[in-house]
């Protein structure tokens, strides 16, 4: 739906440095899920494949901020993976740079986390941290995917 009302869709894939990391290239972990790569060329607006190193999709190639504001675009859905990596990053660093964002929460993953002083988070405290701290810190609207699909017809 998003694709054939002729909205820009950009893909991030992350190639991690790391020689350790699954999501180095050429690394199983590395490409675009099938269905996701399935859906690449298939939209009627314009669309970007962004590839990065760290967890913000604003620091990786082409320069995502440049090719948004070339396109006259002010609004940015966020939806993937991880909830509280690339996710959260990626919206924080859109509404630093003034970019109204919105996160579709139930179009987003992570997985459990150990912190510090053996602290855990389960994946879906981990979520709701981020959840809570995009909206409550004013850096996004946290929404359903229905709410996005909904204000998108």
């Amino acid at each position: 739906m998003w694709q054939a009302s002729g909205r820009p869709v950009v893909f991030v894939r992350h190639d991690s440095s790391r020689p350790e990391s699954p999501l180095r290239a050429g690394h199983e972990g590395n490409g675009l899920k099938e269905y996701v790569e399935e859906r690449r060329g298939k939209g009627a607006g314009p669309e970007l494949l962004v590839t990065k190193t760290v967890n913000s999709a604003f620091y990786g190639t082409p320069d995502l901020d440049a090719w948004l504001r070339a396109e006259g675009i002010s609004q940015v859905v966020v939806a993937g993976i991880q909830t509280n990596m690339c996710v959260e990053t990626t919206a924080r660093m859109g509404g630093n740079a003034g970019y109204d964002v919105v996160v579709a929460y139930d179009a987003t993953y992570t997985f459990d986390l150990a912190g510090p002083f053996g602290w855990r988070l389960s994946a879906e405290e981990a979520a709701r941290a981020s959840a809570v701290s995009l909206h409550g810190g004013g850096f996004a609207r946290v929404v359903t995917t229905a709410e996005v699909v909904g204000a998108a017809r």
